[in-house]
């Protein structure tokens, strides 16, 4: 069937998985000949149950970080996917079908995009540039190795790094395979945190003394009231079909309130009310909502007394000074600033009224889930909204009880256990938090345990190699792209670069080797269906590797072996499958139902059932002493000994509202730039993964969402091309005006690819040549979401 225009082919696409329901299998085999790897394994798969086409159907998987994983079908005719459909399994309540999203469905646009890497290649222009030759592999890879020696032996292997990177979500690409390779060789410089989770991996600890302070989502039907705060499962999937689990409990009976200040696709298609705030004020909120719980007696003094140290000065530790309480600072006898519904709304813009309602409805309504998505988290302060939203929780009693949930970062402690590719042990001890990467190019010797450096006191060189194997957070998803372009173009700073990838990437165009990698289509692989939820994905090889391509694990084993560790780093041979049928193998272990590896292989899925919803902190619930969290008290802790003991600047011991640099009226920079400019996740991509294919280009184009109230006062009209800058940039894009967004703050989704023309103005929307380099006060992490910027037309 001929390529149409992407809604065409999705309705196509869906209309035919729908009737043919295709299944393959290890003993019903098809006729046609075996393009991909199940030939190899003795597998057969079974041609459509329609005769609408003469391909064969192979059962893959969609393993990109989008927030889900799910299921596709590719059909094979003569060695090329002819079609990508996805999930046709029965559908039920237990297992609801693991059905791709448009992303997943335009697979073949990717894979056959005339903009593939072909062959290596090595770097003849200035870095940055774009400017490569051909190479063979054997130069490639001996440049490669021969690197990596010089500068272990240089510098030691502290001036390695194994680069931050998701492009690859599954268990045999990306980071993993080149991060085996980097241990074996003696190691890199560790980095700690992620650039999705940092803060709310590093406060929900502190309170809750894990991160797994999420339920299963099959347990949001149990709830009353869903309190969705900056959560958008619609666009960010977190986790697949948990919209599916959202809109059930709305059927149940559940309200749903959305938190935010853009009216996301969640607000608009699966909740009931949406309550719009201003950017990096959630904290005010949060202080006032406890305000009026406190003034009105509607909190849980009982729950409070039994599980939690530092609500009330009755319950805080030993030798902290009175008036340190979280309550101590609502009512103002901290700081004299009672945090009333009236001081709320002039930081919040939130009316006082809706603020006192929402706090009695979400104290009355139970039981309540209160879910925090990550965005609020990736702000400057972003420690402090995710210890807030659990202060609610445990005001509220909504901590271990079927239908709560215990905020924070929310990950839920129920998965399938699968293996994975050996990393290793490390054998450097030093790590930095990952968003410092750039630092610890220009000063990592003077690096401080203030600056989060840890296990050594100093670092003895800086960063000299950079190893990025499927990311482009080497320069389009970190902060302020032009400082980061400055540096790694400097080749006496960095002194070489190696990059896998599928296309000339911003990133791509940085490396001084550039090696062309497989698709997730032309190898065999496995993937979880993300953090939430229990599948195990089989991802077949449909098509032999493409060009000169090669897999990430085949290119590291490679370089292993030209640098004498071939054996070491394949395990004595180990191909991709053998690798594969150790990682199952955990899961028959720990699975009585797992059906066995040829058989899962040939099903494409397997998704345990449970008998009921795993909640959260249940067995602290119902035994606080037998089942003590692993706080240092072993309670839910509201105030943090721990933080008080460390003093750091702007991360106290209870949560608090702190008003952001570069936030709001409040900041020097806002008479210059006063718009606060975010960047939220995009249907069209996975990050930026998915920037470059047409469809999706066509379907959700790039754009700057405004407020009409902020485009009047600029004289601009919808579909102008604008200018968005500040200090560190500009980017040309079109605006899309609309009242989905509070005034006073713009919206650039955040993935699009960094284009900068001659005069080094962005033309396509890259919403980092805006952000900061700047970390947060606690966990060092990315502040993306916090940015001060002006717009106008543009010229």
């Amino acid at each position: 069937m001929a390529d149409g225009g992407f809604a065409k082919k999705a309705l196509a696409d869906a209309l035919l998985t729908r009737r043919s329901f295709v299944k393959w299998s290890a003993a019903v085999g098809g006729t046609a000949a075996l393009s991909g790897g199940g030939a190899k394994y003795g597998l057969q798969w079974a041609a459509p149950t329609d005769a609408v086409t003469d391909a064969t159907v192979i059962p893959t998987g969609c393993a990109h970080n989008c927030g889900g994983r799910c299921v596709l079908k590719a059909w094979v005719q003569d060695g090329s996917i002819t079609r990508i459909t996805s999930d046709d399994r029965p559908d039920s309540f237990e297992d609801p079908q693991l059905r791709a999203c448009m992303r997943g469905r335009s697979y073949r646009r990717r894979g056959y995009h005339p903009d593939r890497l072909k062959y290596p290649m090595k770097r003849v222009g200035e870095r940055g540039e774009g400017k490569f030759e051909r190479v063979s592999w054997d130069e490639a890879l001996g440049t490669v190795a021969s690197e990596m020696q010089r500068i272990k032996d240089e510098y030691g292997n502290e001036a390695m790094l194994n680069h931050y990177a998701s492009g690859g979500g599954s268990a045999l690409r990306g980071s993993g395979a080149s991060g085996r390779l980097m241990n074996l060789f003696g190691g890199s410089l560790n980095y700690y945190n992620s650039y999705s989770t940092a803060c709310t991996g590093y406060a929900t600890p502190y309170t809750l003394g894990t991160s797994l302070s999420g339920h299963s989502r099959d347990d949001l039907l149990n709830s009353k009231l869903i309190l969705a705060w900056g959560w958008n499962p619609t666009e960010t999937i977190f986790g697949t079909n948990t919209q599916y689990y959202l809109k059930e409990a709305r059927k149940a009976g559940a309200k749903t309130i959305v938190i935010d200040p853009r009216m996301s696709m969640t607000a608009s298609g699966a909740a009931d009310e949406w309550i719009p705030i201003y950017p990096g004020t959630d904290n005010a909120l949060m202080d006032a909502m406890a305000y009026v719980m406190i003034t009105e007696d509607l909190h849980d003094q009982e729950f409070l007394d039994t599980y939690a140290v530092g609500f009330d000065e009755d319950h805080m530790p030993e030798g902290v000074p009175a008036g340190n309480s979280y309550k101590s600072y609502v009512m103002g006898d901290a700081d004299g600033t009672a945090k009333t519904p009236e001081w709320a709304e002039a930081i919040t813009r939130i009316p006082r009224e809706r603020i006192v309602s929402l706090a009695r409805e979400f104290a009355t309504t139970k039981p309540a889930a209160l879910i925090q998505g990550w965005g609020m988290q990736r702000r400057a302060y972003g420690e402090q909204p995710v210890r807030g939203g659990i202060n609610l929780a445990a005001m509220t009693g909504n901590i271990g009880i079927s239908g709560g949930w215990g905020s924070g970062a929310g990950y839920c402690g129920r998965g399938t256990a699968v293996g994975g590719l050996p990393g290793g042990e490390n054998p450097v001890e030093a790590a930095i938090p990952v968003f410092l990467w750039t630092e610890a190019i220009l000063r990592g010797t003077e690096l401080t345990a203030e600056e989060g450096l840890v296990g050594t006191d100093r670092l003895p060189s800086n960063l000299k190699l950079i190893y990025n194997c499927g990311g482009n957070t080497l320069i389009n998803q970190h902060s302020n792209i032009n400082r980061t372009a400055e540096i790694l173009r400097d080749t006496s700073l960095v002194e070489f670069i190696v990059v896998h990838e599928h296309f000339m990437t911003p990133s791509a165009k940085f490396a001084d080797i550039l090696l062309p990698a497989a698709t997730q289509m032309e190898q065999d692989d496995l993937c979880t269906t993300w953090v939430w939820g229990d599948s195990l994905i089989a991802i077949n090889k449909a098509i032999e590797p493409m060009f000169e391509s090669k897999t990430d694990y085949e290119i590291c084993a490679e370089v292993a072996e030209r640098l004498g560790i071939g054996e070491e780093y394949t395990d004595g041979g180990k191909s991709q499958e053998d690798w594969l049928r150790e990682m199952v193998a955990v899961t028959a272990e720990t699975h009585p139902d797992f059906p066995g590896y040829e058989a899962w292989r040939a099903e494409g899925v397997f998704v345990p059932v449970y008998d009921e919803p795993h909640i959260a902190y249940k067995e602290f619930r119902e035994d606080p002493g037998e089942n003590p969290l692993e706080t240092p008290s072993g309670k839910i802790e509201i105030f943090s000994k721990d933080l008080w003991d460390q003093d750091i600047e702007n991360m106290p011991a209870i949560a608090k509202y702190i008003p952001e640099w570069e936030g709001g009226p409040w900041d020097e920079l806002y008479e210059q730039y006063p718009l606060s400019c975010m960047g939220s996740h995009y249907q069209r991509r996975s990050h930026s993964t998915y920037d470059n294919i047409d469809w999706m280009d066509e379907a959700l184009p790039q754009r700057l969402f405004m407020n009409p109230i902020d485009a009047e006062a600029r004289d601009l009209e919808d579909g102008d091309t604008v200018r968005v800058f500040n200090d560190r940039g500009e980017v040309n894009v079109p605006v899309r005006i609309t009242e989905r967004i509070v005034p006073g703050c713009v919206d650039l989704p955040q993935g699009g690819w960094w284009e900068p023309d001659e005069d080094g103005v962005d033309q396509r929307g890259s919403i980092n040549v805006l952000t900061t380099e700047r970390w947060t006060p606690g966990a060092k992490g990315n502040p993306q979401h916090t940015n001060l910027v002006e717009v106008e037309k543009a010229s």
